[in-house]
């Protein structure tokens, strides 16, 4: 049974879900690509612009005269329109002549790196040169724009990503959740078609959209379905009711054509046999107008709360002096009372339907035993007989089919057909299984019945 709710596990296996989440995803790394090139052309552009700064400024202190330079480094730090910041000029020895920053050990003179901010300065861009006459210059520029951009950049990238994600898997939810909330009504009404309910149409929501072209198709099929088996049906019944009501009267008449005085015993013996083959297609009709009332569904208003324990009770009643007659064994097992809605005088057919067939071909056993899984309930009506072959399990179900077995019992081959399309009414299912020895006729009744506290 479908549920109405939508589950998230449902959800992430459609199509529109999965196409969602990877164009999402192509996005997102489209994004990130995007944000990671321009914080990158950033990035290079401004410290190649700081290092031709550094280089200016350092080549113009190298071309200072050795007296004249610490007094031009000074200048230059003191100066308020100049792009310098930081500078410094050291001695061999590694002693600060004048600046504003100390020395750091790990530089490499002509080749720039960072330094992290200390409590003296901000992160800093760094060059060294060595001057002619063997002493170092150390020139620098703040670089807290360039760490502030790259800061800036992660954030935008982080929260970025996150509220695409975010996006996509809302979009990826409101994409699918609808279409899968159309599939779902599509497959109630499928299912309530399968059911027989020839008189339901798949939903349209007037999208024109694919799932709407399917549906039209289904219910254009539907129709035409419907049409024919009406027709078939229209044939079968007339049939059956033209045909009854004469060979009725021939039986009787037969009847009393046999029980004339003066009917000689090898005619009356003709007679009773042409009665008893007049009576089998007579119950055969009877049968085919049963299951015809049956498959029209015309018998589910009568559904309603049922104890099954209670109902198998009564038909091991019904069926108990048939079973002493014949000396077998016939038993009832129920794990718990049980509660379903059922048509119960349809339900107490079928069920009689299979108990009569397991004491007629059974051995000197039956067993009804009804118990509960986690699936729903299952009733076993179980017997010690010769059973039925595999290959012909399917077949005992088809209309006037009858097992080789059966030729020697009397039967028009449509008892099963009735019991199936009684359990096909009430959404039960019917399994033949190898009992070794006999047959095991298994009614599966799914989950979602309700039921009576145990016993």
């Amino acid at each position: 049974m479908l549920s109405d709710r939508l589950r998230f596990r449902d959800i992430r296996r459609t199509s529109a879900f999965r196409l969602t989440v990877i164009l999402g995803t192509l996005f997102l790394i489209g994004i990130v690509l995007l944000l990671g090139l321009i914080y990158g052309l950033t990035a290079h552009e401004l410290t190649a612009r700081s290092d031709r700064i550094l280089r200016d400024e350092a080549a113009q202190w190298l071309a200072v005269p050795a007296p004249s330079l610490p007094a031009r480094v000074l200048a230059d730090l003191s100066s308020g329109d100049r792009d310098l910041n930081y500078g410094a000029l050291f001695a061999r020895d590694g002693e600060r002549i004048v600046g504003n920053i100390t020395w750091v050990d790990h530089i490499t003179p002509d080749r720039p790196i960072d330094i992290a901010a200390t409590p003296t300065h901000r992160p800093l861009r760094l060059l060294a040169e060595v001057t002619p006459s063997g002493e170092t210059i150390l020139v620098g520029r703040d670089i807290s724009q360039i760490r502030d951009l790259r800061e800036r950049i992660l954030t935008i990238l982080v929260s970025s990503g996150l509220f695409t994600a975010v996006g996509m898997a809302l979009a990826a939810l409101a994409l699918s959740s609808e279409p899968l909330r159309r599939v779902r009504n599509l497959q109630r009404a499928s299912r309530a078609i399968a059911a027989g309910r020839l008189d339901v149409r798949m939903p349209i929501a007037g999208r024109h959209d694919e799932l709407d072209q399917f549906a039209l198709t289904v219910n254009v099929m539907v129709d035409e379905v419907a049409r024919l088996l009406e027709q078939v049906k229209g044939v079968t019944d007339a049939i059956a009711h033209d045909l009854r009501s004469p060979l009725t009267r021939v039986r009787a008449q037969l009847h009393r054509a046999r029980h004339l005085s003066d009917t000689a015993p090898p005619l009356a013996d003709l007679l009773g046999d042409a009665e008893s083959d007049l009576e089998l297609v007579l119950d055969r009709f009877a049968a085919l107008l049963r299951i015809s009332e049956i498959e029209a569904g015309a018998r589910q208003a009568a559904f309603a709360p049922t104890d099954l324990a209670k109902l198998l009770a009564d038909v091991v009643a019904l069926y108990e002096p048939l079973a002493e007659e014949r000396d077998i064994a016939l038993t009832l097992t129920t794990a718990r009372s049980a509660a379903i809605m059922c048509d119960r005088k349809l339900l107490f057919e079928a069920i009689s339907n299979l108990v009569d067939n397991a004491i007629k071909f059974g051995g000197g056993r039956v067993a009804i035993v009804l118990a509960r899984d986690r699936d729903g309930l299952s009733l076993d009506v179980r017997d010690d007989g010769q059973g039925i072959p595999d290959s012909e399990r399917e077949a005992v179900l088809r209309r006037f089919h009858r097992g080789a077995k059966a030729a020697g019992y009397p039967g028009t081959g449509l008892g099963l057909s009735i019991v199936a399309a009684i359990l096909h009414l009430h959404g039960f299912t019917l399994e033949l299984l190898d009992g070794k020895p006999g047959l095991i006729a298994r009614l599966r009744i799914p989950v979602g019945q309700p039921s009576l506290p145990p016993r």
